[in-house]
C-alpha cells in the first residue's frame, strides 16, 4: 500500500485502504444515522446557522461508522475536519472511505503500521 496521501477531485486530502468500499460505507452510515437521534437532532436544529463556520476540527477516535456520523455532524454545522484513527485495529475502511469520498479529511485504515503512521 502506497504511503502517499491523495487528494479528491475538491482537493481535500485522505488516505484511506480502499475508496471503492465508500458507496457500502455510505449505506451503513445512513442506517447508523436512524439508532443516533442526538446527532441527527443537532444537524436539524443548528445546521442552518453553521455555528462551527470557521472551525478546524482534528480528531483521532476510532474510525467507525458511528464515528463517521459524528464528523458528518461536525461538517453539517460548519466545521473543516480532518480525522485519523486512534486504533489501527479497529477502524472500519468502508467507513473510512466514504468520508474521505463525501466529507472531510481522513487518514485511516485497518492495519496501519505505526512507520505509516509516522509518515
Amino acid at each position: 500500500m502506497s504511503l502517499l496521501v491523495e487528494k479528491t477531485p475538491s482537493g481535500r486530502e485522505y488516505k484511506v485502504k480502499d475508496t471503492a468500499q465508500a458507496d457500502f460505507g455510505r449505506l451503513e452510515i445512513e442506517l447508523a444515522e436512524v439508532e443516533m437521534p442526538g446527532l441527527m437532532s443537532c444537524r436539524a436544529e443548528f445546521g442552518p446557522s453553521q455555528p462551527l463556520k470557521g472551525a478546524r476540527i482534528t480528531g483521532s477516535l476510532h474510525m467507525t461508522i458511528q464515528t463517521a456520523v459524528l464528523i458528518e455532524t461536525l461538517t453539517a454545522l460548519g466545521a473543516e475536519v480532518r480525522w485519523c484513527s486512534c486504533n489501527i485495529f479497529s477502524t472500519q475502511d468502508h467507513a473510512a472511505a466514504a468520508i474521505a469520498r463525501d466529507s472531510a479529511a481522513v487518514f485511516a485504515w485497518k492495519g496501519e503500521t505505526l512507520q505509516a503512521r509516522m509518515d
